[in-house]
């Protein structure tokens, strides 16, 4: 098992937007986040971004914030673009499967417009809540290789 931290847990309550942090937050198995906007029955119920892709931004002299690219969950100390489709995430109790690497960012979004640019087309992740549970920034995150 791969070890990891999770910095921080994010969500909007509308698509489009910046997500903000909270405390904690609740995955529920088959639909994604409690009162996230992405939450449904679908493949992107929940997206990760990795500090270390963060900072790539920053280091161009932005300021960023948890949850400005939009992701529901920040981590650090993973390879998050790596990891193949099917991948195993666990988080504390719950379990995510890896379902999309990036995504198509149309800059009409919210983040590019406030940002300039977006990793999370070319290294954010997305998954599917397999097994539910509450997480914070202090929950474990491991996987298998």
């Amino acid at each position: 098992m791969i070890q990891f931290r999770i910095l921080a847990v994010n969500i909007s309550e509308k698509k489009g937007e910046l997500k903000r942090p909270v405390p904690q937050i609740r995955l529920v198995e088959n639909w994604g986040i409690e009162n996230d906007a992405h939450a449904g029955d679908w493949h992107r119920q929940v997206s990760l971004l990795a500090q270390e892709d963060i900072d790539t931004i920053k280091a161009r002299g932005l300021e960023i914030q948890f949850g400005d690219f939009a992701e529901n969950i920040t981590t650090e100390g993973i390879e998050l673009h790596l990891l193949p489709i099917g991948a195993r995430i666990q988080i504390g109790e719950a379990i995510l499967e890896v379902t999309q690497i990036g995504k198509e960012c149309h800059h009409g979004c919210a983040v590019f417009q406030q940002i300039g640019d977006c990793v999370m087309p070319r290294r954010g992740i997305f998954a599917r809540v397999i097994r539910g549970g509450v997480i914070s920034h202090e929950s474990p995150g491991s996987y298998d290789i």
